[in-house]
């Protein structure tokens, strides 16, 4: 079994915030792969499926961000899981909008939900970053995660869900080169190789040079026209 972590914070009033990212990537994923109901279970919202031959169990911590890490741990305690079974979606403020980028293990770098895990169950899990953007100081930094994405974020936050959706399985299955793929191919699909360039028409044969008629005069006639 195989354990795929969102991070965000449970209520209505979070829903659309910029933290709740890794919330929406894993419902996303329950959404498409037909996964079952999600019920309260570890302190989290839990929903069991299948991501091609891997059991996967899809978890959203309800102890808000900066406690993340007692659920995870729980869950991981109960189903005898090591931490490098557990794969965490989150936002990734060093990353630009639409950017996905998986890593093994490594630091927290400041991330509160993160800082949890790693003090529930240690660094040596896998990661899905989300990349949101920087608001570019850092004061402002926690009134921008703790709001809605923009309208203008819509096109790009779709396309980086289904994109994560679709690479899903091989995630699952550790491949994550073919999951950077499958984001790609939403993310930023390859250009149409199908399009000719038009064809181009004929160039016109240049004008022959008019001929003068010709003489079908005698020399008789034509001496005589001569002398007229």
């Amino acid at each position: 079994m195989k354990l795929f972590v969102g991070l965000g914070n449970p209520g209505g009033q979070y829903a659309g915030h910029r933290h709740n990212i890794g919330f929406m990537a894993v419902d996303r994923i329950a959404e498409d792969h037909g996964f079952g109901p999600w019920k309260s279970k570890f302190q989290s919202q839990i929903a069991e499926g299948r991501l091609g031959n891997e059991k996967i169990l899809l978890l959203k911590p309800q102890t808000f961000m900066n406690r993340s890490g007692q659920s995870v741990g729980e869950a991981m305690r109960f189903y005898k899981l090591d931490s490098t079974d557990v794969t965490v979606f989150h936002d990734e403020l060093d990353l630009a909008p639409g950017k996905v980028r998986v890593k093994a293990g490594g630091g927290h770098a400041g991330h509160n939900g993160l800082r949890s895990i790693h003090d529930h169950i240690g660094a040596a899990y896998d990661r899905v970053r989300l990349g949101i953007g920087h608001p570019g100081r850092k004061e402002l930094v926690s009134g921008y995660v703790l709001h809605d994405f923009s309208k203008a974020d819509e096109s790009w936050l779709d396309d980086v869900l289904r994109g994560v959706s679709d690479g899903a399985p091989q995630l699952a299955e550790g491949d994550g080169g073919r999951f950077m793929n499958a984001v790609a191919l939403r993310t930023a699909p390859p250009r149409s190789s199908n399009t000719r360039p038009a064809k181009k028409e004929p160039e016109a044969a240049p004008a022959r040079a008019e001929q003068p008629p010709e003489d079908t005069r005698t020399q008789m006639q034509k001496l005589m026209d001569r002398f007229r």
